[in-house]
């Protein structure tokens, strides 16, 4: 029976014809495999299955995924990250799956979840993350919410301003003043799901090539099972943002809608449902 396996041309031109088409043939393919994505397992000759192909400085590493959960891609990473990866896709006992892309802030608290990175564009700024489900229309989306720890100033600029939402907007981020509809897709922009943990927020690389990491946890933050179900049900995830003060660190997911609703309600909030990735 002939493999389902999807092979990208993005795939295929960093790993070779030669090993795209020994993979197309089930010469080097796994007979099963766990889903990077939502860690079920699936089988290449009974569904649609895509290679997603995670690349460091000097390691690569081939991972599959149920073509329902990511699309076949390149995801660029940190030599690092990458090692601490194969480690737990190896099984070693040394390097638990919390382990797998690199982490320094502390672990989330109690739903929704929340951690702390530095913001790599424009400033060295610090972004709140919040995981949580959020209702819109009747329909649980999985949602994250960010907001600085200050204001976050126009590279160059020399004013005390904040022009974080401006800089957002000029990425292709939309103002709302409520949240009754799902956002659209911002093409380009992608959430990082790996092992069943969120990652990274990744963005166009302005030089072209690979994704870069826009926001990256320097823990990963476990999510529920209901957000990490609800993210492979849409297939992406709502990122809302507001500047710093506009929503606060929410400790339950109704308080955390009343905090996006006020900050919708007072011009504050921008959105845009980004793709997944994984590994």
């Amino acid at each position: 029976m002939p493999r389902m396996l999807d092979v990208s041309n993005e795939v295929r031109a960093e790993i070779g014809d030669e090993e795209a088409d020994r993979l197309l043939a089930g010469d080097s393919a796994p007979g099963g495999y766990d889903c990077t994505s939502c860690r079920t397992p699936g089988d290449p000759e009974q569904e649609r299955t895509s290679t997603v192909l995670f690349v460091g400085e000097e390691t690569a590493v081939l991972a599959f995924a149920h073509s329902t959960c990511l699309p076949s891609q390149v995801v660029q990473v940190t030599e690092q990250q990458l090692q601490g990866a194969v480690r737990s896709i190896s099984g070693d006992a040394a390097a638990p799956a919390q382990n797998v892309l690199t982490a320094q802030t502390a672990p989330a608290q109690a739903a929704p979840h929340q951690a702390a990175a530095p913001y790599v564009v424009p400033e060295q700024a610090v972004l709140g993350v919040t995981s949580g489900l959020i209702l819109i229309a009747g329909e649980l989306h999985p949602a994250l919410v960010v907001e600085p720890t200050a204001p976050v100033a126009r590279p160059g600029s020399l004013g005390s301003g904040d022009d974080f939402l401006p800089l957002l907007i000029e990425q292709g981020f939309t103002p709302v003043t409520e949240l009754s509809t799902a956002p659209s897709v911002l093409h380009g922009w992608s959430v990082l799901l790996a092992v069943g943990q969120l990652h990274a927020v990744l963005q166009p690389n302005p030089n072209g090539g690979q994704p870069v990491a826009w926001w990256q946890a320097h823990q990963p933050l476990q999510v529920t099972e209901g957000w990490r179900a609800a993210a492979n049900k849409h297939q992406q995830v709502l990122l809302f943002a507001a500047p710093v003060g506009s929503i606060g660190r929410q400790p339950r997911e109704d308080l955390l809608r009343d905090a996006l609703d006020r900050a919708a309600a007072n011009g504050r909030l921008v959105t845009a449902a980004l793709p997944l990735a994984g590994l």
